[in-house]
């Protein structure tokens, strides 16, 4: 198991630095010049070459890369925002908390409501139950996320003045964002879950275990549920990395300060430094999202763990 994680952690090492690369690369060709954005419109020539020269913009394309990457992976040095002057690893650090609070609490909620629902579906598969929970489950498909944001802003905010709109404090303002954020993730787990179960529910032991008398419910959650599982946690490790990044459209309606925020301003403003740290905090945790997902394979897996004994034991022998 170890010889694997540490496998797994020197993979991470070119996929990140494939990010960071193919992120400036992208920053590069974006239209726009970062000092007419500081300096405004009226700043002559000769102050809009000096401040590209010190930013940087006037090097080669190709010295600029290498100063990028030997700052960010050499030195660890992030730098600081063009627009603000504020350290980027310190805003980040600080925002960091606000987008990992919100992709849980999102994806808590699709999987409270998105796995029982794929769970009764495939109980009641072919029936009108089955028929209900595949039509909530494209609904919520269709659904774009903004618009339901913009929903729930006129209903619980707006009308009924319930909830806050937008801004940063208690646990009151992450309601909203995570009931329009995880609308998707209701329809994917619902609709995996019922694929999954429908799989094991037909097997041999799901019917010996029914003959032998065992009450359903124990059939369905205690044995049916935990083989059901692997293909959950796959998609439950994807999500939660998808949703660090879509926090950027759910921050941004609700005025949340958070990275995905963060990397939209900056980005509107041309604010090189921040947006491609930014995609490399992201990159990363969703690569250990990933890795652990793979660790839990093993644990709800007993067949899987075995594999890694088994690997273990033929590296030992050879060695």
């Amino acid at each position: 198991m170890i010889r694997f994680i540490i496998g797994r952690l020197l993979w991470m090492i070119p996929i990140i630095l494939g990010v960071a690369i193919i992120v400036f690369v992208l920053m590069s060709f974006t239209p726009g010049d970062p000092a007419q954005i500081i300096l405004g419109a009226t700043a002559t020539q000769a102050q809009l070459d000096v401040m590209r020269d010190a930013m940087g913009l006037n090097d080669p394309y190709f010295v600029q890369l290498g100063r990028f990457l030997s700052d960010t992976f050499i030195r660890f040095e992030l730098g600081a925002s063009w627009i603000t002057q504020a350290d980027i690893m310190d805003s980040i650090i600080e925002r960091l908390p606000r987008t990992f609070g919100l992709a849980i609490a999102t994806l808590a909620l699709s999987l409270l409501i998105g796995v029982p629902l794929g769970i009764f579906a495939a109980v009641k598969q072919g029936r009108l139950g089955d028929n209900i929970c595949m039509a909530i489950a494209l609904v919520g498909l269709a659904i774009p996320d903004f618009w339901l944001a913009l929903l729930l802003i006129l209903l619980f905010s707006v009308h009924l003045a319930w909830l806050p709109a937008m801004g940063l404090g208690g646990i009151e303002f992450f309601i909203l964002p995570a009931l329009a954020g995880c609308s998707t993730g209701i329809a994917i787990f619902a609709r995996q879950t019922r694929s999954s179960m429908l799989d094991v529910i037909r097997s041999d032991y799901i019917t010996t275990a029914r003959a032998k008398g065992v009450p359903e419910f124990n059939v369905i959650t205690r044995h049916a549920l935990k083989n059901a599982l692997i293909p959950i946690i796959t998609i439950t490790g994807t999500r939660f990395g998808n949703m660090l990044g879509g926090t950027m459209i759910i921050e941004t309606i609700f005025a949340m300060p958070g990275i995905g925020l963060l990397i939209i301003t900056a980005l509107n403003n041309r604010d090189y430094p921040v947006v491609q740290a930014g995609s490399i905090f992201l990159a990363i945790a969703f690569a250990f999202s990933m890795l652990l997902v793979d660790l839990l394979y093993a644990v709800v897996d007993p067949r899987i763990k075995g594999q890694y004994v088994r690997q273990r034991r033929r590296v030992k022998k050879n060695a």
